[in-house]
């Protein structure tokens, strides 16, 4: 009873931090004691750093210009994106994404793709110095994954430089980097991409007014045999609706 009054009162607590503590290994003053009765473990940026987040699959319930915040298992995850799929995303949607998690000092972001090759070629671009997120996932909006691939191994750098912050210099470090890394057959001189379009024409295209996307499909429809630039441009204006 004596006892329990000395420590409802906190004289107990008090009586027994004012003398010496002895551990194990050595003795500390009562001060240190007190730390470390009241300390209190804190999770370091490596601890974060291994628990990544790699899949979500949940409702979009809200959504920006390039991103959206999906909700799985009642927690909101704000999940960057390229434009567009922002575009084509409607909140109320079910969407899968398979995720890079960025992690820097001030912040720790997120960055969806709606397929795993997707999700592959942009860590592969993360992986170029002076390719950060934002200009990553600007390329992987304005092309896809195989015409991406097609590009790097021809040493093409007109599709990488069409990426706001992607200077030439950069885009050739993306090729030299990568080129051995992507798997794709560069094709012979003079002859037509497996993709169906190269750089200038895509160029001469948009040049006229027309979008990237336009100019991609027409060019693709266009007899690969053809392999003149100007026959293979006016051919294509004739598939453009």
């Amino acid at each position: 009873m004596k006892l329990e009054k000395q420590f409802l009162s906190g004289a107990f607590c008090e009586e027994k931090l004012n003398k010496k503590v002895s551990f194990p290994r050595k003795r500390e003053s009562s001060y240190s004691a007190r730390r470390k009765i009241f300390w209190i473990p804190v999770f370091t940026g490596m601890t974060q750093a291994k628990l990544m987040i790699s899949y979500l699959k949940g409702k979009v319930i809200k959504k920006g210009n390039n991103f959206v915040i999906l909700a799985a298992h009642d927690i909101g995850y704000k999940v960057f994106v390229n434009e567009n799929l922002a575009v084509e995303t409607k909140n109320g949607d079910e969407l899968e994404l398979f995720t890079h998690q960025y992690i820097r000092e001030d912040a720790l972001d997120l960055y969806g793709f709606t397929s795993y090759e997707k999700l592959a070629m942009f860590e592969m671009l993360l992986s170029v110095s002076g390719i950060g997120p934002k200009s990553g996932l600007g390329i992987m909006a304005i092309a896809g994954v195989e015409e991406i691939k097609t590009a790097i191994a021809e040493g093409d750098t007109n599709l990488l430089t069409k990426v706001s912050g992607v200077g030439k210099k950069t885009a050739e470090r993306v090729i030299l980097d990568l080129r051995d890394k992507v798997g794709v057959l560069a094709p012979a001189e003079g002859t037509v991409s497996s993709i169906g379009w190269r750089g200038d024409e895509i160029d001469a295209l948009v040049a006229l007014g027309y979008s990237m996307q336009q100019a991609r499909e027409a060019l693709s429809k266009v007899d690969k045999t053809i392999t003149d630039s100007g026959k293979r441009i006016r051919e294509a204006l004739k598939n453009i609706k």
